[in-house]
């Protein structure tokens, strides 16, 4: 069951986050857009700025998500202090309790920087998207899986190495530079990028990425293809044209 290990408050933590970043995204883009041609550059402002309302929301949960999934893991890093949690409230207690309410958005930080993550993935998504449809009256299963999966890998390439800082902040059991004891601040995402080519060399930046990428390129392929799917049903119900913009 370790592999298993934290799989609730990841699928509630995913669930909310999908939810806020979708809704937000699509909200702006109806405003914006409203019945023109959507842009690459419009893409990218929208994904961007439905990251930080993403991130300020959801980062609590990612938090605990976080600590409980590494929980009663063993650690060869001394530096690592280990947790014990009851489950996702019990987690929230403590860690309001021990280290204060902000210690919720450990990590919020490098998070906001990781913005361009899904902001990326979305430019890429729906670029791919527009000329697809220029070729075809709608996207079959096959395209919106493929699209979906390409670009996560590429947002996931460009930004694991801010990804890893993220993991360790959002962690917040792990002794931070004595100089500075702020959590998530500029000094200490590049002291934990220094530390980690220190130790592990250039490349250590990318390690564990083959994992990453196969956790994140097949769980974005199939929410893209469910989410089309789901979207041209609705549309169907109401009725109502499903817009190719």
């Amino acid at each position: 069951l370790a592999p298993y290990r934290g799989w609730f408050p990841v699928i509630s933590s995913l669930c909310c986050s999908n939810f806020v970043y979708f809704y937000t995204f699509n909200s702006l883009k109806a405003l914006w857009v409203k019945g023109q041609h959507s842009t690459t550059g419009k893409d990218l402002v929208l994904g961007v700025v439905a990251g930080v309302v993403n991130v300020l929301l959801t980062t609590p949960l990612w938090v605990v998500n976080t600590r409980l999934k590494l929980q009663g893991a063993k650690f060869r890093n001394e530096d690592i202090v280990p947790t014990n949690y009851k489950g996702i409230i019990d987690a929230f207690h403590q860690i309001i309790r021990d280290e204060g309410v902000l210690a919720l958005w450990n990590g919020t930080f490098p998070s906001l920087l990781l913005v361009f993550n899904p902001a990326i993935q979305f430019m890429f998504y729906e670029g791919f998207k527009r000329k697809l449809l220029k070729k075809q009256l709608q996207l079959t299963s096959l395209d919106a899986f493929v699209i979906g999966a390409i670009a996560k890998a590429v947002a996931t390439t460009l930004t694991y190495p801010l990804q890893t800082v993220q993991s360790i902040l959002r962690f917040g059991r792990h002794r931070l530079n004595p100089e500075n004891r702020r959590l998530g601040s500029l000094r200490n995402v590049l002291y934990l990028l220094q530390q980690r080519v220190r130790r592990f060399g250039l490349m250590g930046l990318y390690k564990g990425l083959e994992a990453k990428l196969l956790q994140t390129v097949l769980t974005a392929a199939l929410m893209f293809l469910v989410y089309e799917k789901l979207t041209a049903a609705t549309f169907a119900v109401m009725g109502l044209k499903h817009s190719r913009r």
